[in-house]
């Protein structure tokens, strides 16, 4: 049985597998490309990284320059992700129930830079269907064509037999058979 708070619980596994996917670089990894523009694994993993510290400046009303450089020294960027992630459950736990459903555009983001930095990286990582299917929903609600900006490519068609993950970084403009 869902509850207004599964959308926490999700966020949660979210943070947990990007987490992972940070602590699974290695330094002959920084240079590779990845399939978020024309991001290498560093500029992808420093923005992933500061990710959660900036979902709480928002949180507080803070401005957010997304496209700044994150400040996270490439040896850091796990633990500092793990941290702020933290501080992020925290945060909401603390929400009503009516605004708990919000933390689905945190999972979105999270979702498909993770499989970003998992492709990137070209080793095997579980990622959560979940996640996917909670960050797709959401995507899909609130990000019609004329809203996408230039986070978000044009969205790729994949077969109805796609994976989750499949069908959510398609939607947000990544090629998953590339």
């Amino acid at each position: 049985m869902a509850t207004p708070h599964q959308a926490i619980v999700v966020l949660s596994r979210a943070l947990d597998q990007a987490g992972d996917a940070l602590a699974a670089i290695h330094a002959d990894d920084l240079d590779r490309p990845t399939p978020c523009g024309d991001w290498s694994v560093r500029q992808l993993a420093a923005h992933l990284a500061a990710a959660p510290e900036h979902f709480l400046q928002q949180a507080r009303g803070e401005k957010v320059d997304w496209k700044a450089p994150a400040d996270v020294p490439d040896d850091q960027w796990a633990g500092h992700f793990r941290t702020h992630g933290d501080d992020l459950l925290h945060h909401w736990h603390g929400q009503p129930d009516e605004q708990a459903a919000q933390a689905d555009w945190q999972t979105a983001e999270l979702g498909v830079h993770t499989w970003d930095l998992v492709r990137a990286l070209g080793r095997p990582m579980p990622l959560d269907d979940e996640v996917a299917e909670r960050g797709l929903a959401f995507m899909q609600q609130n990000l019609p064509p004329e809203r996408r900006g230039g986070a978000f490519g044009t969205e790729v068609e994949v077969g109805a037999d796609a994976s989750a993950y499949d069908r959510l970084v398609a939607f947000a403009g990544r090629d998953p058979r590339s």
